[in-house]
């Protein structure tokens, strides 16, 4: 992340909604509770910047990040019901380019505020935007719900991000240790493991947190999964970009951060284009298209190399943009499509879920494939680098570069940093390569899965409920 290496890093946490069938006679349901009244992400972001430990400051982040999986896994739920038809289009396109808009500029604020104001800040800047968030909730959003009786899934919740913790930190640990050393495959065995619990618990809950038999439907798994890949082929590898930029290149974040925004600027305009498409246009060419485009993006960046400057993302990264504001916003519309209304939420919930566990399983694997290939290129040199390949490749990928120059024979410094260069060139070139893999990957499932026009399932299925209103107004 741009400028933000010391400050403390979030890990994923994944929340779905769910949606049940009403539960027939009996007596009134207690009042809906709106979401953002009960959300924590605000509150735990003044925590953690007021953390006065490391453990405070810990317990505050995995606060935060349970509301913020809770604000994202309602977003696309929250849309599909209060916009329909051609608007629904538009409000996903807007959807589609702040959300990727943020993805790009989010590291680069966080970096800026780290230099400048110190990492507290990142924290703070949450607070007012979530209470103007808050408000605007209260005075603009009608409630949506199903069952307002259901109850959590703690077993589903608890072995899901298990089973995706222990997934990310064995490719973590493989970078590390080896695929075959260390704990790496006690982790993946453990992993597997987890999530074979999830899908027992799922399976044998009265209310699950995601309904297995929606993966029976091919446009859903098709689409949750071209999620995964999309999220990684286009996000994944921006990290290691803004190490080269900064320790590498010696860029600041002030200097690095624009080098990265021409994708989040294209991206917003594709959005909004792709958002006037014609109504009953379906998903299935804008997300195809939009994700064959994220990869060639990502193979336009293998042409940076030792002599590159921050000039030669431009192609990669406006291809790529194209392609972020294509998809994006297709596969909410897409999400909601192939389940029933009263699934809205599960499947809203489960596309951004997939998201970002691709997000966060692309930066792992991304730093496996780019110290492989940082290390292949260090072996044989004729620097002090060349004695332990390895560590040098983890020092690169840790964006310690200037330490390794400063710690070099005076006489052999112009020696290191080309080779410096040209090893984190050989590491970028791998992670792009398999990044614009898996775009077209991802198209090609969306183009075979994901119906032509945007019909949403006849009915929910028996019982199953229409989402009912409550005004904004009390």
């Amino acid at each position: 992340m741009a400028g933000s290496r010391t400050s403390p890093r979030r890990r994923p946490t994944t929340v779905v909604p769910r949606t049940r069938p009403t539960d027939g006679p009996g007596p009134p349901p207690p009042p809906p509770r709106r979401p953002e009244r009960s959300a924590p992400a605000t509150p735990a972001s003044l925590l953690c910047a007021l953390a006065p430990d490391t453990g405070t400051l810990i317990a505050a982040r995995a606060l935060q990040g349970v509301g913020g999986a809770a604000m994202f896994a309602t977003t696309i739920a929250l849309l599909g019901h209060a916009y329909q038809g051609r608007d629904r289009g538009v409000a996903f396109g807007v959807w589609g380019s702040i959300s990727g808009a943020a993805a790009a500029v989010g590291p680069i604020m966080g970096g800026l505020l780290t230099q400048h104001l110190g990492w507290e800040a990142i924290f703070l800047v949450n607070v007012p935007i979530g209470v103007l968030t808050v408000v605007m909730c209260l005075s603009l959003l009608t409630e949506s719900h199903g069952n307002r009786a259901a109850r959590p899934d703690p077993a589903g919740m608890v072995t899901f991000t298990l089973g995706a913790a222990l997934l990310t930190y064995g490719f973590v640990r493989a970078g590390a240790d080896g695929w075959t050393d260390g704990p790496t495959p006690a982790v993946f065995a453990a992993a597997v493991v987890a999530f074979g619990l999830f899908v027992v618990v799922e399976a044998r809950v009265a209310e699950p947190m995601i309904d297995l038999a929606l993966f029976r439907r091919a446009s859903f798994s098709g689409i949750m999964l071209s999620g995964l890949l999309v999220q990684f082929s286009a996000f994944a590898a921006f990290p290691a970009l803004s190490v080269w930029l900064q320790s590498v290149l010696g860029y600041g974040p002030v200097r690095a951060g624009p080098a990265l925004l021409p994708l989040a600027a294209v991206s917003f305009v594709a959005s909004a284009v792709a958002s006037r498409l014609p109504h009953g246009t379906g998903p299935r060419w804008p997300l195809g298209i939009g994700a064959l485009c994220i990869g060639l993006g990502a193979f336009a960046l293998t042409l940076v190399d030792a002599d590159s400057d921050w000039t030669a993302l431009l192609p990669g990264l406006l291809v790529a943009g194209v392609g972020v504001g294509l998809a994006m916003p297709q596969m909410a519309g897409a999400a909601l499509a192939a389940v029933p209304p009263s699934r809205a939420g599960m499947a809203g919930g489960a596309l951004n879920t997939f998201r970002q566990l691709g997000f966060a399983l692309g930066i792992a694997v991304v730093g496996v494939v780019f110290r492989d290939g940082a290390e292949h290129a260090l072996r044989g040199g004729g620097t002090t680098l060349a004695a332990d390949p390895h560590a040098t490749a983890e020092a690169l990928g840790g964006g310690r570069a200037q330490q390794l120059v400063a710690t070099a024979p005076a006489g052999g410094r112009d020696a290191v940093v080309d080779t410096i260069r040209d090893a984190f060139a050989a590491g970028l070139d791998r992670a792009f390569l398999l990044c614009g893999a898996l775009g077209p990957a991802a198209g090609v499932l969306a183009l075979l899965t994901v119906p032509k026009a945007a019909h949403a399932p006849a009915g929910g299925g028996a019982g199953a409920p229409t989402p009912e209103r409550e005004p904004a107004s009390r």
